[in-house]
C-alpha cells in the first residue's frame, strides 16, 4: 500500500521551486535529512534525471517520479511535493519533450524488484483525474495521505 508508507514530514504543499534542481534539493534534502537518502542522494537525482527523465503528462496534469540507484539510498520512502507553480521537467521516455509538473513523488528505492510494483500502484492511483484535482487542492499533508488511502481502498475493492 502506498499510503501506509507516507509520512507527513515528507509531504510539502505549495512548494516553491523554479527549477528541477530546486525541487531535488528540497525534497531530496528532506529524504536525506530524515535518513532515507545518503549524502550522495540529491546529486544522484540530478544526474539520473538528465539521462532518464521522470515526468508524465496525465491528462494535462504534470507528475514527476524521480528516484536514484539503490547505492544512494539508506531505506525506502516517498517524499511528495505539490508545487505552488509548475516546474518544467522532461517527459519520461523522451529527450526533450517538456512537461509542466505540478506534483512530484520522489522515491527512495532500496529494492528494485519491489519498486516496480510500488511504481505501478502509484501510477494507477495518479491516473484518476479526481485524485489529481484533490491533490492540487490539498491544504495539509494529512489530506494527501487521506486522498491516496481512499483511492487505494477503491482500487482494492474493484
Amino acid at each position: 500500500m502506498v499510503w501506509e508508507d507516507l509520512k507527513e514530514s515528507l509531504i510539502f504543499i505549495d512548494l516553491e521551486a523554479k527549477t528541477t534542481d530546486e525541487v531535488f534539493e528540497t525534497l531530496g534534502g528532506a529524504l536525506t535529512e530524515q535518513g532515507y537518502g545518503k549524502d550522495s542522494y540529491v546529486q544522484a537525482l540530478k544526474d539520473r534525471e538528465k539521462d532518464y527523465p521522470t515526468a508524465l503528462d496525465v491528462n494535462g496534469f504534470g507528475i514527476a517520479i524521480p528516484h536514484t540507484a539503490v547505492d544512494h539510498v539508506n531505506k525506502e520512502g516517498t517524499c511528495i511535493g505539490i508545487l505552488k507553480d509548475t516546474v518544467r521537467f522532461v517527459e519520461m521516455g523522451s529527450d526533450d519533450d517538456p512537461v509542466d509538473v505540478k506534483a512530484v513523488f520522489m522515491l527512495s528505492v532500496k529494492d528494485p524488484s519491489a519498486h516496480m510494483d510500488y511504481l505501478q500502484r502509484l501510477i494507477g492511483i495518479l491516473q484518476d483525474n479526481a485524485v489529481l484535482d484533490a491533490l492540487k487542492e490539498a491544504k495539509e499533508a494529512d489530506d494527501i495521505i487521506r486522498i491516496i488511502k481512499a483511492k487505494e481502498a477503491e482500487l482494492d475493492a474493484a
